[in-house]
């Protein structure tokens, strides 16, 4: 992790007033260290995303417009917007909101400390570990 990021992500997160609830993790997709949203941020998030879709949905169905011509309206500022808010990060790719949720993960790898790609993995792909869970022998 980045002492550069972690601080510039808590600084942005205290001037906006959160509390800081996201929590920075790897993000194996994106190759970089982000805020993952808590259950409680996701619903947000959620909410604004599928919002997102219907707006999209509607205009293309209205105008006609294809897929390209729609995805320019600015249809995901909102959601982009309370990403920022919750998290204090400047993500620009809406559709990385989708997989920055904790609960969508794996919990950490014993050996390198980064999220598992799923709940059920039994090897972390970031440093190979073939035993990356915590046994009862490990406490």
């Amino acid at each position: 992790m980045t002492a550069s990021l972690s601080e510039s992500v808590n600084s942005l997160s205290a001037s906006a007033g959160n509390v800081g609830m996201a929590e920075l993790q790897w993000c194996w997709r994106c190759r970089m260290m982000l805020p993952m949203l808590t259950d409680q941020e996701w619903e947000q998030i959620g909410a604004l995303l599928s919002e997102m879709t219907s707006h999209v949905q509607s205009y293309r169905e209205r105008t006609g417009a294809t897929l390209p011509e729609a995805l320019r309206r600015g249809f995901e500022e909102p959601a982009l917007a309370k990403y920022r808010e919750l998290t204090g990060f400047e993500e620009t790719n809406v559709n990385a909101l989708w997989h920055h949720r904790l609960s969508g993960h794996g919990p950490p790898c014993r050996h390198c400390g980064k999220l598992l790609r799923t709940a059920v993995a039994r090897r972390c792909y970031e440093c190979g570990s073939d035993s990356p869970l915590r046994s009862d022998k490990d406490e």
